[in-house]
């Protein structure tokens, strides 16, 4: 029998958690499920943009205020395109009102079971209190706690990625069996190893630099440790350049002493990203010791294993177990004298580096790859059909 799927996610499409659904959503397709996901359109204010991809319908929907998630508009949108639509199980990629509104509603009118996922600490603690703006996050703190925390013993079941918050839903109060830790999967399909000199050549990138790689936005405190460790070791290997891949929402390269060491690709596509990953040597996750990062686990992490490059990384929440248990590459606490000292051990042992790559690689290809997690999911799923 095929079970009609709604997904939502309040991220732009192609930005954040959009791909961790997109991940899922793919493998349940092939799973005899008929799988929608609603996303918030890119450039959108009216109307709705209607496509299929990899067997999973995407529903771009209108937004006014990109990227919120408590965006009025689109969420009135969205529940009057729930209502004349029939599934028989929901998903709530994180509970914010335009996820939450439309879930709501759908329940009640078909009764069937509403799900969450939980894959970033906005609230109280959480990624709230990174924001530069004092009032903002004085209006923000209650409101994004409250949808945060608020739904998820009410749902039905709860998916988490990592041990940092499947803790935090059973002090909720969500029973154990309606818990599930759910990792990301890595996308070994479009993301490969590569050629690391032939891709530098082909992408203009210097060919005898050793080149750390990192993607997507930062927080604050993480662009400040990244760029104080990056000073310390271009002191000592004036051959190191510091890749930011896709879009990077701060200027790491005005933080640093040696500016043009600091290299930018600005927004990839998939198949560029895949490119620009092969042509590093290492992923780094320089992430600052806080709930806003202890709460989440990036995907960036999944994407450099699929490349098959070793990991740098803070020991931060699951992030430095994650690396260590599997044999990823190096942990240091996040503190730039400590993390610069890793990465001077790791440029110190090439051939360790060059062991870890494809073992990074073999581990995303099974333990890690998407039809694998998803098959976790799709039992969960199971208990509540």
């Amino acid at each position: 029998m095929t079970i009609r799927l709604l997904m939502l996610v309040q991220n732009r499409v192609g930005r954040g958690t959009y791909w961790r659904a997109l991940g899922f959503a793919q493998e349940l397709a092939r799973l005899n499920y008929d799988v929608t996901l609603l996303a918030v359109a890119p450039n959108r204010r009216r109307g709705f943009a209607s496509y299929v991809l990899n067997e999973v319908r995407i529903v771009e929907t209108p937004d006014l205020m990109p990227r919120s998630g408590y965006d009025l508009w689109d969420a009135l949108n969205r529940m009057a395109w729930v209502r004349q639509r029939q599934f028989e199980l929901i998903h709530a990629f994180e509970t914010r009102p335009v996820n939450l509104l439309p879930a709501l509603l759908a329940r009640r009118r078909l009764r069937v079971p509403l799900l969450t996922d939980w894959c970033d600490w906005f609230g109280r603690g959480g990624s709230v209190e990174q924001r530069a703006n004092p009032l903002l996050r004085a209006i923000l703190r209650p409101l994004e706690t409250f949808f945060e925390e608020y739904p998820r013993p009410r749902a039905a079941g709860t998916t988490v990625i990592n041990a940092i918050l499947q803790q935090k839903a059973l002090r909720l109060g969500v029973p154990e069996e309606r818990l599930l830790l759910l990792p990301n999967g890595a996308n070994v399909v479009d993301i490969s190893p590569q050629d690391s000199q032939g891709m530098r050549q082909r992408l203009g990138l210097p060919e005898d630099a050793f080149i750390l790689g990192y993607t997507g936005t930062l927080f604050l405190e993480d662009a400040r440790l990244m760029a104080q460790t990056f000073d310390l070791l271009y002191a000592a290997h004036p051959q190191v350049r510091l890749l930011l891949i896709g879009y990077a929402n701060l200027a790491v390269e005005e933080m640093v002493q040696a500016k043009t060491a600091v290299l930018r690709t600005g927004p990839v596509s998939h198949q560029q990203l895949a490119n620009y990953l092969a042509a590093c040597n290492i992923g780094w996750l320089p992430l600052a010791d806080n709930a806003a990062n202890s709460g989440r686990f990036p995907m960036k992490v999944h994407d450099f294993m699929a490349a098959g490059r070793p990991l740098i990384v803070s020991d931060v929440g699951d992030l430095g177990d994650f690396v260590r248990r599997h044999g990823l590459g190096y942990v240091a606490p996040a503190e730039p004298t400590a993390m610069a000292q890793a990465i001077n051990t790791a440029l110190a042992n090439p051939a360790a580096l060059a062991e870890i790559g494809p073992h990074a690689r073999h581990l995303a290809e099974t333990e890690y790859t998407w039809p694998v997690v998803t098959a976790r999911l799709a039992q969960f799923y199971a208990r509540f059909m």
